[in-house]
């Protein structure tokens, strides 16, 4: 499937996915067109994910949490956040707990997987996904649609973490470990702080990054997305 995805145009290969897939969340994702490369950054709407994990690995650590937010005309709207617990089969590892602050009976009441993932790709419909170290969340995101869907998830994304690496490489600045950690780019750009491992209030204070981000450095009222992807 990943030939697929290299070999033809995103929107055609929404529309070979549409007719593989049955009916459910996955199908309606598909049906809706992605914000296009050359869409103008203040008519492209963007969802804003984050993900609390057991670990770094998709292939055997597990989603525990999911939160979200939307961008809409480069504002925030909050009336359009969410949060999920995910249930776990499995106890949690303590050292796991101290970093998410997610217990053992707040995991039990959560909801399955794929519930949770079916309303979040209800919210992704038709927006650019958004996120700081996108790669987890596509890991992570990718993992769980193969698994209940059968396929990767075509989508466009926008990454905090590498937008800030990008513009240090060309100024030529260095920059020390932990730099590029999301409070420590808000501290740079002058937004406050905020508690960290909590996946809803990580994806604001990842919406509110990249709209500061677009306010120093995108000064062109026909900013394009594609500068960003």
């Amino acid at each position: 499937m990943s030939v697929l995805y290299k070999l033809f145009p995103r929107d055609l290969v929404r529309k070979i996915l549409a007719g593989k897939v049955s009916d459910g969340a996955f199908k309606e994702y598909l049906k809706l067109k992605v914000p296009g490369r050359r869409d103008e950054i203040i008519n492209t709407a963007f969802i804003a994910v984050d993900f609390e994990t057991t670990g770094l690995s998709p292939a055997k650590d597990n989603i525990l949490s999911v939160g979200y937010t939307v961008i809409r005309d480069n504002r925030v709207v909050l009336k359009e956040s969410g949060y999920l617990l995910v249930r776990q089969e499995h106890n949690l590892h303590s050292e796991n707990v101290a970093i998410h602050q997610i217990t053992d009976t707040e995991a039990e009441q959560g909801v399955e997987l794929q519930q949770a993932l079916d309303e979040l790709l209800v919210k992704m419909s038709g927006k650019v996904l958004l996120a700081h170290h996108a790669d987890i969340e596509l890991g992570f995101l990718n993992a769980a649609c193969l698994k209940y869907y059968g396929y990767h998830l075509p989508v466009r994304v926008v990454d905090t973490m590498l937008l800030e690496k990008n513009r240090l490489a060309r100024r030529h600045a260095g920059f020390k470990s932990g730099q590029l950690r999301l409070f420590n780019i808000r501290k740079a750009y002058g937004l406050p702080r905020y508690k960290a491992h909590n996946a809803l209030e990580d994806a604001v204070a990842t919406a509110e990054l990249f709209l500061a981000m677009l306010a120093k450095y995108c000064d062109d009222s026909k900013c394009r997305l594609n500068s960003f992807l």
